[in-house]
């Protein structure tokens, strides 16, 4: 019986932190993303073909985020690409 007593706390806990994390996501109006670089293809060819400035643009605009975050994401990833 404890095991299953146990299974049903893990599960009330998992679900419970799911939705803090939805919370959180929600909060800072984020998508939570398998594969994030799926999500930054644009970017990454903007990057590939050397519009490094149409890159940062494009980021800010997904993740509203300011010039330089953008700027030091985009270069992160140009570092990572290229």
């Amino acid at each position: 019986m404890s095991t299953e007593f146990d299974l049903i706390q893990l599960r009330a806990r998992v679900k419970e932190l799911e939705d803090r994390l939805k919370f959180i996501y929600d909060h800072l109006r984020i998508e939570y993303s398998d594969n994030p670089d799926a999500k930054n293809t644009q970017i990454i060819e903007l990057i590939k073909a050397g519009n490094k400035i149409g890159a940062i643009k494009i980021y800010r605009e997904m993740y509203n985020v300011g010039l330089a975050e953008a700027k030091d994401a985009v270069d992160k990833m140009e570092a990572r690409y290229l």
